[in-house]
Parts: structure tokens; C-alpha cells; sequence
């Protein structure tokens, strides 16, 4: 851990739970979970509004090659695969090379006549290609467990993660203030963006570089399984509910916080009995769940909305 974040270390976490009667795992696993669940709300009606939910997931497995890349300047420097710091080292090369992905993606996406996908496509195959490589070659002791990095929870953030969500929610949060009505003018029709002198490539750029931050640093602290689900499923309820764009932000943000906060409860509250022991849910498969739960039970309020308009 970096020397200024001496005081942000465990032992602090733990003094702030006591009040709470928890332990400082479970307060991080509830900070992380506000943090990632404000930022997919933030960002997830755009997302899902612009077509991006390949985008995502494909900036989620491209850490993969951000990680390689990452072991292998932090081995070139002379390190050791066995140091403290090569965690925190592997999440901010992580995230400055998904930075770099997304810009290469906007770049090439604006430049030539391929469609989004074919080219989000051909980055995400060379991305993981090049992961693949590296990993293979460092097969043990590389000081980075794959499976914590496929299906980690926010049980598993630490301080150092908690620290750059909580940088990056307010980072995200100036920028939406700011140029939220031109992201989505860009997004849902560029026409009327540049007739309005909206630079709607611009725009978009940013856009897809702050989604790439907020991919790669989400990763870091809760996995690609959940980071994937909530830019995705709340946006997807969202749409099934919302009357216009404002609306519809709204309940993002909104079901972002909800089926986060949920389902961290069901998970530490609820116990099934399996092979004669009370087993405990995985929480990120059971936000995923709640998330595609609410989804489908959307999909029954158009209908409900019409019923009740028609006995008005």
C-alpha cells in the first residue's frame, strides 16, 4: 500500500464498523457496493441507450491485457511477483490501458466505415489474445488470481479500490453535471447534436474513456461478472418503466443502488441448508439475479399501465 494511504488500511475500517456492530470487510463490501452501483447508474442508460453493452463487456475482458501488460513492466522493473504493491501497480496500468482501448475503439470506429461492433470486435480478440500470451507464461506465482478477477465480490475490496470509486464517482459526477444533455444529445442523434453545435465526436470520446475507467477500476474491487450486469440489466429495467431520458436516468440510478443494496443483504442474511450446513449466496450472483428478476417483472408494466389507463 502506498505510503499515503498509510491511514486508509484496514485497522481504519474496522474502527469506523465497531459503531455498526460489523466487521471492516463487510463496511467496504457496503461502500464498494454504493460506489460501483452510483457509477453504473450514472453511466448505464447510456450505455444501454447508445448500444454499448458489447462495449462494456469487451473494456471488462480487455483488462485481461492490461494486467499482462502490467506484470510484465512491474517484472522488467525488478521486481518481485511476491510484493505488496504489485496489486495496486496491476489495477492502475489496468485501468490507463482500458483508457487507451476505449480511445483506439473511438478513434478507429470514427475514421472507418466498419460497424461499432466489428470493431470493438477486432480490439477485444487482440486485447485478450495478447492476455492469453502473457499469462500462459506466467503460470504460477504471478501474484494475480484469474478467478477472484472473473467472479470476485465487494467482500474481496480493498481500501486502495474503495479510495480510486470514491475519486472516480466524483470525477463522474462533476462530468455529468456538466455535459450530461450533450452525451446524450451525441448519443441518440448526432444530426441534431451538430446542427446544435454539439461536437458529438468529442463527446463520445470522452464518454468512452470515462466507461473505460469505470469498467477497469470496478473490475479491480467486484469483478467483470457484476461490473457487466449492472452497466447493462438496471438500464435494461430502466427503459421497460421510463417515459423519456430524464426518467429514465433516474431509474438506473436508482435501480443500480437498489438491487446493489439487496442483494449484499440477501447474501449475508440468508442461509440455505446444503449437505446438512447452512450455506451462504455468493453476492455478486445474487445482484445479478435481483437485477434480472426486477427486468422480467418489468416487462409486465406496459401492460399494467394500459390496464389502469383504461379503467381511468
Amino acid at each position: 500500500m502506498p505510503t499515503i494511504l498509510a491511514n486508509f488500511e484496514v485497522p481504519l475500517l474496522e474502527r469506523w464498523a465497531q459503531p455498526l456492530g460489523w466487521h471492516g470487510y463487510e463496511l467496504a463490501a457496503l461502500l464498494a457496493i454504493i460506489l460501483i452501483g452510483g457509477l453504473c447508474g450514472m453511466v448505464g442508460a447510456l450505455v444501454v441507450g447508445n448500444r454499448m453493452a458489447f462495449f462494456s463487456d469487451a473494456m471488462a475482458h480487455c483488462a485481461f491485457a492490461g494486467i499482462s501488460l502490467g506484470l510484465i513492466i512491474w517484472l522488467a522493473m525488478g521486481n518481485t511477483r511476491n510484493s505488496e504493491f504489485l496489486p495496486t501497480f496491476l489495477t492502475i496500468v489496468m485501468a490507463c490501458f482500458g483508457a487507451l482501448i476505449g480511445a483506439g475503439i473511438a478513434f478507429v470506429r470514427e475514421r472507418t466505415a466498419l460497424a461499432s461492433d466489428t470493431v470493438i470486435g477486432v480490439f477485444f480478440a487482440g486485447a485478450l489474445g495478447f492476455g492469453a500470451i502473457v499469462l500462459e507464461a506466467f503460470p504460477k506465482g504471478r501474484g494475480f488470481d484469474v478467478e477472484k478477477f472473473l467472479f470476485g465480490g465487494p467482500y474481496t475490496t480493498q481500501p486502495f479500490d474503495l479510495l480510486l470509486l470514491a475519486v472516480l464517482f466524483l470525477i463522474t459526477g462533476v462530468i455529468f453535471i456538466w455535459r450530461y444533455n450533450q452525451f446524450a444529445l451525441a448519443s441518440f442523434n448526432p444530426s441534431l447534436a451538430r446542427s446544435r453545435g454539439v461536437k458529438a465526436a468529442a463527446n463520445n470520446f470522452l464518454f468512452i474513456l470515462l466507461l473505460a475507467l469505470i469498467v477497469n477500476f470496478s473490475i479491480s474491487a467486484v469483478g467483470v461478472l457484476l461490473i457487466n450486469a449492472l452497466l447493462v440489466v438496471p438500464a435494461a429495467t430502466a427503459t421497460n418503466l421510463a417515459g423519456n431520458m430524464r426518467q429514465m436516468f433516474r431509474y438506473t440510478f436508482g435501480l443500480s443502488l437498489l438491487v446493489g443494496l439487496l442483494g449484499l443483504m440477501l447474501s449475508a442474511s440468508v442461509r440455505v441448508q446444503i449437505g446438512g450446513e447452512p450455506r451462504q449466496f455468493g453476492v455478486s450472483g445474487t445482484i445479478i439475479c435481483l437485477g434480472v428478476l426486477l427486468f422480467a417483472l418489468s416487462m409486465t408494466w406496459p401492460t399494467i399501465r394500459r390496464r389502469f389507463a383504461h379503467l381511468g
